[in-house]
């Protein structure tokens, strides 16, 4: 299956959190979107690995996504090396996608940057005709990704493109509420954590509000980029 736009998270729920807007935004454009969660998530503190596999299920399904896959990395330990960087070139190959969303590049949690490392170098090993990767006994052909996008997460980084997800947030919103076990819930017992907070919740929707109050929508969400964005015209830029 070929896809348009190919979304990794470090943890089931960063790629709702940092980018769910945008993608259940191009889902109703028609684009057909995958996410690959590169681990469980399997050292939260609230919850567990298989309570947040179904989560991640209920969350996909919410925002109208073609696959979700796990890779299974070790959740805290896995690095940037040949072994991970050929199990994603193998997913980018095998999918086709014209943009990568990833990871802040840097953020609080140390999975954060790492994936977005390991992701970022993945797409350029990924077009190189002298890396060989095989796909159920079939050798795969190189592919490089025209995009890679990084969403914003915890820290309030600047972004250098701006995505309008107006009439989109309340989809965006029922995704992260999907994993019920990490985010508030006044009646939970579990520990505390920094995003079980209702602040942490109300941030979603003010951070949204602020960045769409920026380029004068309702609700808009923020993404880095590695190389110069282009455009043919300056009519393009709203």
């Amino acid at each position: 299956m070929k896809l348009d736009i190919l979304a990794f998270g470090a943890h089931p729920d960063d790629v709702e959190l940092g980018c769910g807007g945008t993608i259940a935004k191009e889902v109703a454009n028609g684009k057909k979107v995958g996410i690959i969660d590169l681990t469980k998530g399997e050292l939260g503190t609230r919850g567990t690995a298989e309570t947040r596999d179904k989560e991640a299920y209920n969350a996909a399904k919410i925002l109208g996504t073609s696959l979700r896959v796990n890779l299974g990395f070790s959740d805290g330990f896995f690095v940037n090396d040949k072994k991970h960087q050929l199990a994603i070139i193998k997913m980018i190959r095998r999918y086709q996608p014209e943009i990568i969303l990833c990871n802040a590049i840097d953020d609080r949690h140390i999975d954060h940057g790492k994936g977005s490392k390991l992701v970022s170098d993945a797409c350029f090993l990924s077009g190189l005709i002298k890396i060989e990767t095989e796909d159920d006994g079939t050798i795969q052909k190189p592919w490089r990704p025209k995009h890679v996008y990084h969403y914003i997460q915890w820290k309030n980084i600047e972004p250098d493109i701006t995505v309008d997800i107006t009439g989109f947030i309340d989809t965006k919103m029922a995704s992260v509420l999907a994993y019920k076990t990490q985010f508030f819930n006044a009646d939970s017992k579990e520990p505390e954590t920094p995003i079980s907070s209702k602040n942490f919740t109300d941030s979603i929707i003010y951070r949204s509000r602020d960045l769409g109050r920026l380029i004068g929508v309702e609700h808009a969400e923020g993404f880095t980029v590695e190389r110069y964005p282009a455009v043919n015209s300056l009519f393009d830029l709203k």
